[in-house]
């Protein structure tokens, strides 16, 4: 089997683990971050094995939805999901502005503690994706750090004005 494309990000915030999980875990923390640009409506988010978070975005006078499915859940060492781009009835979808992105994909994030600092990696890996969707999601890859950074960006201005 073919190694299949992975996107890393990798970031260390200036806060204690439990706090960072906090704002990936609490949907009043993480609609502050998450989707810079845009905004943020979470209507569900059961962070649990087998839990849905489903979140709105609205821009543009138009809305896009997502849909998580967490798999794994280790307070507060990693969480692990499977992520889609969703229907307005929460149903997985292809993405109606990039037709060959993958309908689904793997992803961990793993809290390490670093001193007084929080190191944050998180992967994407297409999952049960074809051809296709697999050329995609590598050719895009380097674009990714666009919005994944725009929101570590927010990520990091909430922990520190959490932490006063």
């Amino acid at each position: 089997m073919t190694e299949l494309p992975t996107y890393i990000l990798e970031r260390s915030f200036d806060a204690p683990r439990e706090l960072v999980w906090r704002t990936w875990t609490d949907p009043d923390l993480v609609h502050r971050w998450y989707g810079p640009g845009v905004e943020t409506v979470i209507h569900r988010m059961d962070v649990a094995p087998g839990g849905l978070w489903l979140t709105e975005m609205k821009m543009g006078g138009g809305s896009g939805y997502q849909r998580v499915e967490y798999l794994e859940v280790e307070v507060p060492e990693k969480l692990v999901w499977l992520h889609s781009t969703a229907d307005a009835e929460w149903n997985v979808a292809a993405n109606p502005m990039m037709p060959d992105w993958p309908k689904t994909l793997l992803t961990t994030v793993t809290f390490a503690v670093n001193g007084p600092r929080t190191d944050l990696r998180l992967t994407w890996v297409p999952h049960e994706a074809s051809d296709i969707e697999i050329a995609c999601f590598a050719g895009a890859i380097e674009g990714l750090d666009r919005g994944w950074g725009s929101g570590m960006e927010k990520l990091a201005e909430l922990l520190r004005e959490l932490q006063g």
